[in-house]
């Protein structure tokens, strides 16, 4: 009987840790007050980094783009890559630009960021999508220099996006 006891506990716990992190309010800068979920994706996937000059003429690694896969009850449902875009299996699909960025929680995480949809194509989940969240990030960062010029290296990521809709 303790055994049960205690696994009751466990679950009783983990149901509380879920709660206070759902709970938790997102940074302002990403905040969409008045919007609504149409859904919640994990994403996992890589940032594509291209080593070239800055603006000094010091060869550095430069974003270039996205690529990653949207899951859903671990079943993939989409895909996310340059524009930045994001395509759901039913065809629906939206194009964001960011309005909005917070730090992410370790130095190598991408930053939480606001996306504004700026357009939108086909019919289904994603259509009448406002904005997109990315938050929860883990990884993905590269800064400093390189060797080559036009070299490229890829930076694995994961993240959870949140679309959402106004009402």
């Amino acid at each position: 009987m303790p055994l049960v006891r205690a696994a009751a506990l466990a679950l009783l716990l983990a149901g509380s840790l879920v709660a206070a992190r759902a709970e938790t309010p997102l940074p302002d800068a990403i905040a969409a007050p008045g919007e609504t979920i149409v859904l919640t994706a994990h994403a996992e996937g890589a940032q594509i980094y291209d080593c070239k000059a800055g603006a000094d003429g010091k060869l550095a690694f430069a974003f270039r783009e996205p690529i990653a896969t949207l899951l859903v009850d671990g079943k993939t449902v989409g895909r996310h890559y340059a524009g930045p875009n994001w395509e759901y299996s039913d065809g629906s699909a939206v194009v964001g630009k960011v309005t909005g960025s917070a730090p992410g929680a370790a130095a190598n995480d991408i930053p939480w960021l606001k996306l504004t949809a700026i357009s939108q194509r086909g019919s289904g989940t994603l259509t009448g999508v406002t904005t997109v969240q990315r938050i929860n990030t883990s990884g993905g960062k590269l800064d400093g220099p390189c060797d080559k010029a036009g070299s490229y290296r890829s930076v694995p990521y994961s993240a959870d996006y949140v679309f959402l809709r106004k009402g």
